[in-house]
């Protein structure tokens, strides 16, 4: 667990009140390599400076906060005026309503996702409650905190035995997928491609689906190359895999349904794969034959 909690406050459903501390679900330091920009010239640091036009370099404590009210003109808002301004209801993450699962799009829930733990022992029974109600009654719960001086929605779910809490984005920062319909050109779907991108993704699906199975190959073969140039290793490019030529849809669909079948069995865990259909299995048998021939 963290060392220390993003946030502390109170879960809060009608007069219930719950003492809970926010820890990020993110890992720290998994957040990739980071490279540096450096002068081309002499491979010198590039430095970012917090600088006043006329008193030049000027440190973090001598900074405050304005808002630009007019072309040149600020007014200053301490940090002090900010917290008179939270209430004890803003101090809390406050659930407005529940829903089931399947009501919102994921595409909301976008922002950093939190883990909230019970903060003391007199958390510890409401908590659970709350949770085996989520779980029993399967809903998730909306609510309202302010986290990072913005006032956020945010989604509550329980996981395993605990409730996490996933930022939001509000219905007016969601592009709707409307405004791209004029993108769209309605094309008619044949009966034969329809019937083997259901194969396909049939085939495709496994009983359990497990996410550590991705690993991020990039940074992978990012550290790979850094500690190339360090031991001075001249760097090869990886031969380039010809792609096999697909000259139309259904072949496409054929020869991916074919692939896919044949990868199944690792894929389901053991899960024997269906049948091909006869038009999948056709075009093998006529290219064995030509093969043989």
């Amino acid at each position: 667990m963290a060392a220390r909690s993003s946030w502390k406050g109170f879960l809060k459903l009608s007069l219930i009140s719950i003492p809970v501390k926010a820890y990020t679900a993110t890992a720290s330091g998994s957040s990739g390599i980071h490279l540096n920009q450096l002068h081309a010239e002499c491979n010198s640091r590039i430095n970012y400076k917090k600088t006043c036009p006329i008193h030049g370099e000027i440190p973090s404590d001598q900074i405050v906060s304005g808002y630009e009210y007019s072309k040149g003109q600020y007014v200053i808002v301490d940090t002090d005026e900010l917290d008179k301004l939270r209430t004890e209801d803003d101090k809390a993450i406050n659930i407005d309503t529940f829903i089931r699962p399947d009501t919102l799009d994921q595409m909301y829930a976008s922002g950093k996702c939190y883990y909230l733990i019970p903060d003391g022992p007199v958390a510890q029974k409401p908590y659970t409650v709350l949770h085996q109600g989520m779980v029993d009654s399967e809903r998730y719960g909306i609510a309202k905190v302010v986290m990072s001086g913005k006032e956020q929605v945010v989604l509550l779910r329980p996981v395993d035995s605990l409730i996490t809490m996933t930022q939001m984005s509000y219905d007016h920062e969601i592009t709707k997928p409307s405004t791209f319909e004029d993108e769209l050109v309605k094309t008619p779907v044949e009966a034969e491609e329809l019937k083997l991108i259901k194969t396909l993704i049939d085939a495709s699906t496994p009983k359990k689906f497990d996410l550590s199975q991705y690993k991020d190959v990039y940074t992978q073969k990012l550290t790979q190359l850094i500690e190339a140039k360090v031991a001075g290793k001249e760097i090869v490019a990886p031969p380039v895999q010809e792609q096999a030529h697909i000259i139309n849809l259904m072949d496409a669909l054929r020869q991916s349904v074919a692939k896919a079948q044949k990868e199944a069995p690792a894929a389901v865990a053991g899960k024997p794969p269906k049948k091909m259909a006869p038009s999948v299995q056709k075009p093998e048998r006529a290219a064995r034959k030509k093969k043989s021939g």
